[in-house]
């Protein structure tokens, strides 16, 4: 009776671990479209919106949802509170704090901190052009993470529950 309960845990864990795995590859492009979305709307905010860059940023937070409202609310807060640090240096202490609560990866990490660094520095149409490659390489990364899940996500669910039968024969 202990080594079919045995058994069962070592195979709910290996599920477990492989639909957390598999769930991981789902979340990416999805919080990467989110981001997106996020700098479309930062953009609009910059362009047509005359409201301090803290607030813009935490009207852009209210409106999505996930991971992405959070880097815009994390970095608005900071700006609000310690008004006289640079947009850049609040940005990328949000993205530092924000970053391992996603599914993202090193590549968005960097596009995300690359446009934090020219926020707030130029004008207009500077912050345009850089919010638009900011998406567009987002945008490249989107379809290389939809290529990914598609290509592993199904296989590492399989291979959890898999994992979890063989460790048992294997022990058993």
């Amino acid at each position: 009776m202990l080594k079919l309960l045995g058994a069962s845990l070592i195979i709910l864990a290996g599920t477990l671990s492989g639909m957390q795995l598999g769930g991981y590859l789902a979340h990416r492009p999805l919080q990467i479209r989110q981001l997106r979305t996020g700098f479309t709307l930062l953009e609009t905010e910059i362009i047509y919106g005359s409201r301090p860059l803290p607030e813009a940023l935490a009207s852009i937070s209210r409106r999505l949802t996930g991971s992405g409202a959070l880097l815009f609310s994390r970095t608005a807060e900071m700006l609000a509170q310690e008004p006289e640090w640079p947009v850049s240096e609040c940005w990328h202490s949000a993205v530092q704090q924000v970053w391992p609560k996603t599914a993202l990866k090193g590549p968005e990490k960097e596009i995300v901190l690359q446009l934090g660094s020219v926020l707030g520095q130029s004008d207009r149409e500077d912050q345009r052009k850089h919010i638009r490659l900011a998406c567009a390489n987002l945008e490249h990364e989107e379809a290389s993470a939809r290529d990914n899940q598609q290509r592993y996500e199904k296989m590492c669910r399989s291979l959890g529950v898999l994992s979890g039968i063989l460790l048992v024969i294997l022990l058993y």
